[in-house]
Order: C-alpha cells, then sequence, then structure tokens
C-alpha cells in the first residue's frame, strides 16, 4: 500500500523503517524526532516487529531491544527516553532532568498524562499510537516541543488546545511561530462510530459537523480535520500545520492499526528531542 507522500520523508535501514515530518525535518540543528513504523524491530506475533509499548502482548526484552534499534537509528540516548503513560485525557507533563528515563530505565510517576512538553534539550518525548492521533508542536524561536496523544476521548477534551495553553503559558510562544506535525492515524473514511459517539463530538464542538459523514445510520468522523481546525482556530498559522494523510486502519502492513489487526497489535511511537 501506498503511505508515502510529499510531507513525509521515510527512512530505510536494513528491515527498520520510520518517518519523519517534512515541517519539522527543516529543523534539525535543533530537533531530532520521527515516527516509527511497525517494520524493523525483534517482536513477534501480533506486535511483530517494532512494538514499543510495555502494555502489549510482548515481552519486555523484545520491547527494550527495538528501544536500542529505534534510539541508535534515529541518535538519542536510550537511557533518557522520557515515556508518557496514557489514560486518553488532556493532562500535560513538563519534562525536567530529573525524569530522564522514566517510563524505560527508571520506575516512573508520570501517570495519567496523554502529553509531555519540555524545553530542555538531549531528553526525548516518547508518546504512542495505534490509530489515535500524533500531534507534535515545535517552537522554533523559544526552542520547546510538546507532543500529545489525541485519540477521540482525547480530542473531545481539546488536548491540543491545552497544548498550545502549555506552549503560550510556560514558553511564551507566539502562535504564529508554532510548527505542529498532525502523524499517521485513522482516517476519516475508516472511524466508524454510532449515534453515541457523534453526540459526544456535537455537543463538545457544535461547529465540527462538517468534519463527520453519515452513512447507513452510522458516522464517520475526520479527528484529524478536527484537530487541525481547532488548532487554525486558536491563532495558529494554517500553512505550519502538516497533516500526514497517512491512515494506519488503511496501510495496516506499515503501521499498527488497533481496528485493523482487530485489537491484538503493538504500538507506534513518536519521539522528539530538543538538541
Amino acid at each position: 500500500m501506498v503511505y508515502s507522500n510529499d510531507k513525509i520523508i521515510v527512512h530505510k535501514k536494513d528491515s527498520l523503517q520510520y518517518i519523519e515530518f517534512s515541517n519539522l525535518k527543516k529543523y534539525h540543528s535543533m530537533l531530532t524526532h520521527c515516527f516509527t513504523t511497525r517494520l524493523g524491530g525483534v517482536s513477534t506475533g501480533e506486535c511483530a516487529s517494532l512494538n514499543l509499548s510495555f502494555n502489549r502482548n510482548d515481552l519486555k526484552e523484545n520491547v527494550l531491544a527495538n528501544y536500542h534499534i529505534i534510539a541508535e537509528a534515529i541518535g538519542v540516548d536510550f537511557d533518557k527516553m522520557v515515556l508518557s503513560n496514557q489514560v486518553h485525557d488532556n493532562k500535560i507533563w513538563y519534562v525536567e532532568e530529573a525524569d530522564a528515563g522514566k517510563g524505560l530505565t527508571r520506575e516512573s510517576n508520570i501517570t495519567g498524562y496523554d502529553g509531555l512538553t519540555t524545553n530542555i534539550p538531549g531528553i526525548p518525548l516518547v508518546t504512542f499510537y495505534a490509530d489515535c492521533v500524533p500531534v507534535i508542536i515545535l517552537d522554533p524561536v523559544k526552542k520547546a516541543v510538546t507532543s500529545v496523544h489525541s485519540g477521540w476521548k482525547s480530542t473531545l477534551l481539546n488536548i491540543s488546545l491545552e497544548a498550545l495553553k502549555v506552549m503560550k503559558g510556560r514558553y511564551n510562544s507566539d502562535m504564529k511561530e508554532l510548527q505542529v506535525a498532525v502523524g499517521p492515524s485513522i482516517c476519516k473514511n475508516c472511524f466508524e462510530v454510532g449515534e453515541e459517539v457523534y453526540g459526544m463530538f456535537i455537543d463538545a464542538h457544535p461547529w465540527c459537523d462538517g468534519y463527520i459523514d453519515r452513512k447507513n445510520g452510522r458516522y464517520y468522523i475526520d479527528l484529524q480535520g478536527i484537530i487541525s481546525q481547532e488548532l487554525t482556530d486558536a491563532g495558529v498559522d494554517p500553512s505550519n500545520i502538516l497533516v500526514s494523510g497517512v491512515c494506519t486502519k488503511c496501510n495496516n502492513d506499515m503501521f499498527f492499526s488497533y481496528r485493523g489487526d482487530k485489537t491484538k497489535t503493538g504500538s507506534l511511537a513518536a519521539i522528539v528531542m530538543l538538541k
């Protein structure tokens, strides 16, 4: 299946494949980043092969080996990677130097957070996905980055807007200077829901009906479009918002997909680190 386009850069190293976003790649002197595929790891079975979550049906030693593989490939310190502990909420944790390694090489108290943010160089932030929407926000002027996991529940809770509040409140970011990547995730045609979830979206965001189709009593929601519109309405320059246009379910030969793999799957990761 075709998943490549001019918005993403596909890197291949032996069996390993991962992607970068073209708008963030422009700032490679200050930011290392990637979004993983399911290819290039050592996991087997339903998590084959680059599963990066300890909460899937996988051996811990396999997941650790996968982290070593991707850390070496993109040039980040394995021992300093900080993992989120996601609960489909909208809270964002400020990562300090004392947090380095939490969730991977150290016990973590970062629980109940679906986003990570920092302005400290050298600490890789890791968030997880298997159809949910990855949103990475870089302030190239104030040199700060925030990464959030925006599943449908977190989208209802405006996690991307919470990220903007963090960027403004903690780093004094100018919305017009932010660069945003909305990564591979389930597309509108694949995100089918019933009346209850549709009603929740309309109640939370009455304007979003234009991002929802109705077919045969079911509803199809464009999460990527809703998030992009929210960011634009909040003052982010739309020309600075990259929407990858890649669906994880349509391309589940390349990406883990909760729906495409009928819930038996591994986890992708967005990894970002300031230099």
